[in-house]
């Protein structure tokens, strides 16, 4: 009997790469999603990898009356793995109110349900964004959090809050957070990838985007930060291996490895990559030319941040595999292919 694995947010970026290599790793994946930043066809490109189809609602987390009836009907759950949320950072300083319904509400009305339901274990989608603009580099996971630079990166910074409190009061629940850096490119297959709904908040699919024509020109935020050649600088890791560390967390929940019922782990690369350097990769692999111009910065970036990925490595036995010309390369292969179907 498989043991089977909620994934909220399971057609959104990150998610739809995780639901595919729960899959490989012989675990029954059920998804929610509102669908409010992807597409009900993620299923299609999920089940062609992998030959199977995962269970799929389409609801709102906040609807509480629709996930007990989803929990309901799934009693055999035995992890969830917590993406739903909004995640852009610039969308944040201007919807703030939104980035905190969304995402802390979802978590409390989550963390309930699996009291309710008897669902111990949770991994939760952190992010590097909890550390602020750090005072040292890399960051490991001592580094005291500083204020947040944005709405988004405070939700994160709650909503672990939330979790090692309610783990502090509820023995019983099981929860890893695992604070990303910054995850870009596409399964290799070019049927999944990262599909943002109207002007992308991110870096990469700017890029790609400006690439294929669709956006004029890309932007580069900041000219005068204090790295090599002056823009921000930050952890890309490939989105791949980021969905394989959710499978070994959701592994150390399962068989009970855990050193206590509230763990944190950084996950990306353990190197910094500008801006610019990101622009001088994608064109040097994918032989283009980008059109760019360096404006100046932009409210809520942190000039520079990356990893110190020893605990991950140590504790969790997981390491990145995949460089910085595959993720380059990968992302546009995947941008190619939605135009080709579009």
């Amino acid at each position: 009997m498989k043991e089977k694995i909620l994934v909220t947010g399971g057609t959104g970026y990150i998610g739809s790469h995780t639901a595919v290599e729960l899959i490989h790793s012989g675990y029954e994946v059920v998804i929610i999603d509102d669908l409010s930043n992807s597409q009900q066809e993620v299923l299609d490109g999920i089940e062609k990898i992998t030959g199977t189809r995962p269970v799929f609602a389409q609801f709102d987390l906040c609807d509480e009356a629709a996930l007990a009836a989803f929990l309901g009907q799934h009693r055999d759950i035995k992890a969830i793995i917590h993406f739903a949320a909004s995640k852009a950072v610039g969308e944040s300083v201007q919807k703030p109110l939104l980035y905190y319904k969304n995402n802390i509400l979802s978590l409390i009305l989550l963390l309930e349900a699996m009291q309710r339901h008897d669902i111990p274990n949770i991994v939760f989608s952190s992010s590097c964004t909890v550390y602020g603009q750090p005072d040292t580099l890399p960051v490991t996971e001592a580094t005291p959090f500083k204020p947040a630079e944005s709405p988004y990166g405070n939700t994160k910074q709650i909503g672990e809050e939330i979790l090692r409190d309610n783990c502090r009061a509820v023995p019983a629940t099981q929860a890893i957070s695992l604070r990303y850096f910054n995850p870009v490119g596409a399964h290799a297959s070019a049927l999944i990838g990262e599909l943002p709904q109207g002007v992308p908040g991110n870096l990469v699919p700017f890029i790609t985007q400006t690439a294929a024509g669709i956006r004029q020109q890309l932007l580069v935020f900041g000219k005068d930060y204090d790295t090599p050649d002056g823009s921000a600088m930050r952890d890309y890791i490939h989105v791949v291996d980021l969905a394989k560390a959710h499978v070994i967390a959701v592994q150390r929940l399962l068989k009970g490895q855990q050193k206590s019922n509230y763990e944190f782990f950084n996950l990306g690369t353990g190197k910094g990559l500008t801006v610019l350097e990101i622009i001088e990769v994608f064109e040097r692999v994918n032989n283009l030319k980008l059109n760019y111009k360096v404006v100046d910065r932009r409210p809520g970036d942190i000039e520079k941040i990356y990893a110190d990925t020893t605990l991950a490595n140590e504790a969790l036995q997981w390491r990145t595999e995949l460089g910085v010309e595959e993720m380059m390369r990968s992302a546009w292969q995947w941008q190619q292919r939605i135009l080709k179907h579009a």
